[in-house]
């Protein structure tokens, strides 16, 4: 129950809604717990007494209490049923909020279905019991002990019979509820991998076309909805199960109440009003104790699902601010690398004891095979992770003793597979500076050499680009993400080349592009096309997570090393491909 209090927690800052609404529960139950003792004097008035001006007071009175019971349980209902929305509905932003506090490693590790189960199925679960559990909670206990109460004081032999139900139900709840939890849990998890597979072929559709595997991935996902459906269909049969069981335990307590009673009135020991409210306040009495056996069971699927929601929660981000942390002041671009290691896992090093330094507004270029560590050095560098040992200081301060978004606002990046969301181009841009002035976001786009081709778009810069500005050529989306990058205006940048998928002319403008966007900042290019790092200051070539040689071209080339195999290698390709080109017949 560790997790339904904190759950409860969330209700907190609606008391009063709460609180009234609960008013208003207790009117209504109390109310309901009248209505019998007017139907006993209106069964009496009937058979007994025989007076009819005295039944049409009885029914009119009758009939206001159930007017207003009506009223009062709709008033409920509305601030209940409300409250729980904006709860719910708060608690999926925080979840949400709480996602981007994650580091890059939890994503990494997680698929993206199973993180959008959490966020869906759970705590649609969740919604059913957060302020629906305390409502009927303390409804069916005014009903329960109310009625109890009533009919002990009417005639406690009949009471006895009722109470011997109780240690039935209590045992039947427990039993089939743990149950009930176990699998809940079970199929949440089960639901999130089908919802895995469903965002990975909505995302790579393209591959799963291209390799005419509709097949296997229609096998894969039906798989997986089998495998949760019989999950699921355990889980029906203890339920459906479950409440006619309860029922008929109900049920049975009742004859056996109207066989006894209706002893009684033949014996002369009640009257026939007696009878028929003390069966109406059984059936009161009878509804809540079946209602918390299911209320249990549903307690327990709850719980199940919010174990799940709130291990993520409670999760905390490997990288993140030191309790002392100050604000990065304006970088100058020094950036000092003092025997960094780091690993994903223990027992595979991928940077091990890496040193060098970069003055302020130099040009670095990482070359090497790959594996060599590339990806994962400019990684560290941006502290999307922070190193297992050694140290990465951006002028002269150590990046750990840094307010991250006060880092992460003066570094940009343009990676290799640019993606865009799903909106215009002009809030694709505009996302790296909220509340640019439409000037300085078309300048923004000349410099990138995006300006023209948006122009030509249907609707220019309110074009929608479509999920991961999928309607846009690879060209189009890369320089977009160039005019995000010189909107932002970044000291220190990194830039994983991705020109060399690109025809010649969008090679020639993004090239372009880069170039301006390179000017006065410190840049880090993880080089692919090595042709295009000739004029660098400097470049670091890396083999196994180690550097191997450093210098400029010119240099590198003397050496013989690595490098020159690297580049002699690409021009061999490079030619080949162009002899290939030539071959080709013309249109």
């Amino acid at each position: 129950m560790h997790n339904y209090k904190r759950l409860l927690k969330l209700l907190s800052p609606y008391k009063k809604a709460l609180l009234l609404g609960a008013l208003f529960l207790v009117i209504a139950s109390l109310t309901n717990l009248a209505v019998p003792l007017y139907i006993k004097k209106l069964v009496d008035v009937v058979m007994v007494q025989k007076d009819m001006a005295l039944m049409n007071s009885l029914t009119l009175s009758i009939a206001g209490l159930f007017l207003i019971q009506m009223v009062f349980t709709t008033a409920h209902n509305y601030l209940f049923d409300l409250t729980e929305k904006r709860v719910i509905t708060d608690f999926r932003i925080k979840l949400f909020r709480h996602l981007h506090t994650l580091s890059l490693s939890f994503f990494v590790k997680r698929r993206t279905g199973e993180i959008v189960s959490r966020m869906t199925n759970d705590i649609t679960t969740i919604e059913n019991i957060v302020t629906d559990l305390p409502a009927t909670l303390l409804q069916q206990s005014i009903r329960l002990f109310g009625g109890i109460i009533i009919i002990t004081y009417m005639n406690w032999k009949l009471t006895g019979l009722i109470l011997v139900l109780a240690p039935v139900l209590v045992v039947f709840a427990r039993t089939f509820g743990r149950r009930l939890k176990k699998l809940s849990t079970e199929i949440q998890d089960k639901l999130a991998v089908s919802t895995t597979i469903l965002e990975e072929n909505i995302s790579c559709i393209q591959v799963v076309k291209s390799f005419v595997r509709e097949k296997l991935e229609n096998q894969r996902f039906s798989e997986a909805l089998e495998d949760s459906y019989q999950s699921a269909k355990k889980r029906v049969i203890i339920s459906s199960f479950f409440g006619p069981s309860i029922g008929f335990i109900a049920f049975s307590t009742s004859l056996i109440l109207l066989w006894y009673g209706g002893r009684e009135v033949i014996l002369g020991a009640i009257s026939p009003g007696e009878l028929i409210a003390f069966i109406l306040y059984a059936t009161i009495i009878a509804g809540p104790m079946g209602s918390f056996a299911r209320l249990y069971a549903r307690v327990q699927e709850g719980i199940g699902a919010s174990k799940r929601v709130f291990e993520i929660l409670d999760m905390k981000g490997e990288v993140r601010d030191l309790p002392d942390a100050e604000a990065m002041p304006r970088i100058e671009g020094k950036v000092e690398v003092d025997g960094v290691h780091f690993h994903y896992r223990a027992d595979q090093e991928v940077i091990q004891g890496i040193d060098f330094t970069v003055e302020p507004g130099q040009t670095v270029a990482l070359v090497g095979p790959s594996g060599a560590g590339k990806s994962t050095l400019v990684q560290l560098l941006h502290r999307f992770y922070d190193p297992i040992a050694g140290q990465i200081r951006i002028d002269g301060i150590p990046l750990e003793s840094v307010q991250l978004a006060s880092y992460w606002r003066q570094i940009g990046i343009v990676p290799q597979e640019t993606i865009l969301f799903g909106g215009s181009i002009l809030e694709n841009i505009e996302y790296a500076k909220p509340g640019v002035t439409k000037e300085e976001l078309i300048q923004a786009a000349k410099a990138a050499n995006a300006h023209n081709f948006i122009m030509e778009t249907p609707e220019s810069y309110e074009t929608v680009v479509g999920e991961k500005g999928i309607r846009l050529s690879a060209g189009q989306r890369q320089r977009i993400a160039i005019a995000r990058a010189i909107l932002k205006d970044p000291r220190i940048l990194i830039l994983d080349e991705a020109t060399s998928a690109l025809d010649n002319e969008s090679e020639l403008l993004i090239q372009e592009a880069l170039e301006r966007l390179m000017v006065g900042r410190t840049s880090f290019i993880i080089a692919h096309r090595l042709s295009t790092i000739h004029n660098v200051d400097r470049i670091i070539v890396m083999d196994r997570g180690q550097i191997v040689e450093s210098g400029n071209h010119a240099q590198l080339m003397q050496k013989e090393g690595l490098y020159h195999k690297l580049y002699t290698l690409k021009s061999l390709q490079m030619v080949e491909d162009n002899e290939v080109s030539s071959d080709l017949p013309r249109p």
